[in-house]
């Protein structure tokens, strides 16, 4: 597997954002040399508390510089990956090397098989929660605690939205990716600071890195006959009977995922009783802006439901 990485220097002196990099090593499936991984590791490492934050499309894991600091001051240690493909992480050249399936191993690989994390409180957001829940379906016994925004877990059997064949499309023909404009059209809060929207861009010195950002939207499974199918119903099986705390915390202002709660309040037996919350001037990203909100939300969350 050919692969690209960003040149450190990408990254320097990017606003808020004093975070110090990890790095670990996951398996090429092609038989390759490994593909490294980065990683955001902050707080006590004997904290009794871990929650990892996934983010999605096509952000990275400078999207949760407003949620760590809150988290690490509430007592927790706080992981923040960034997906192959993104950020730091290491980035194959070829659309193709990308499916959901390497994405979900790759990180359950970073953080069962490297990091061998337990009793997770588990945070995802967009592509975070397509692939940390595959993970939380798959690896119950990793996870105590479920919060979910402005995502899901489709299995192709559900109607498919304008906007979203919209966006797939668009990310398929335009000639230039434009990653820190998209982010930045995702936020309720206008304008997006210009260093922030080019913090977004870092990762991507120009177009040959933006593969796995290329491909994201059309991995999403849309029909039943999509490769993902069985795999995302086997981990509905496990959430359909999940008791453990689970959180929804969507946004108001974001219309693609507008709604996407309910599926998890019918389904998922964890939702009963919870203080679901709906953080209100918050858009697609909701971390960019509503960060402090979003940290408070999910402290109180761990808080409420102790092991």
């Amino acid at each position: 597997m050919d692969r690209l990485r960003t040149p450190d220097e990408r990254f320097a002196g990017l606003p808020d954002f004093d975070f110090d990099a990890h790095y670990a090593e996951v398996r090429d499936p092609t038989g390759g040399d490994p593909l490294r991984v980065a990683y955001l590791d902050e707080g006590d490492r004997t904290a009794s508390e871990t929650v990892v934050l996934l983010h999605g499309e096509p952000s990275w894991s400078f999207l949760y510089r407003k949620v760590i600091g809150p988290l690490v001051t509430a007592g927790h240690r706080v992981v923040a990956p960034d997906l192959v493909g993104f950020g730091r992480s290491d980035k194959p050249a070829e659309r193709s090397q990308y499916t959901y399936a390497r994405h979900v191993e790759w990180m359950r690989e970073l953080l069962f098989d490297v990091l061998d994390l337990r009793a997770v409180s588990f945070f995802g957001q967009d592509w975070g929660s397509l692939v940390g829940l595959r993970l939380v379906g798959e690896h119950p016994d990793r996870f105590a605690r479920v919060a979910i925004a402005n995502g899901g877990l489709p299995t192709g059997e559900g109607r498919v939205s304008s906007a979203f064949t919209s966006w797939q499309e668009f990310s398929q023909s335009v000639p230039e990716l434009p990653v820190g404009q998209i982010v930045a059209g995702g936020c309720a809060h206008q304008p997006v600071p210009e260093d922030v929207v080019a913090a977004y861009d870092a990762p991507f010195p120009d177009e040959r890195f933006k593969e796995g950002a290329r491909i994201f939207p059309l991995l999403v499974p849309t029909t039943p006959d999509d490769p993902a199918h069985d795999a995302q119903v086997a981990a509905w099986a496990t959430l359909s009977a999940w008791d453990r705390p689970f959180l929804c915390c969507f946004s108001d202002s974001d219309a693609i995922t507008r709604g996407g709660d309910r599926i998890f309040l019918e389904q998922v037996p964890g939702t009963k009783g919870q203080a679901h919350v709906t953080i209100e001037g918050g858009g697609h990203f909701l971390q960019e802006d509503k960060g402090p909100e979003l940290a408070a939300v999910i402290a109180a969350f761990i808080a409420a439901n102790p092991r």
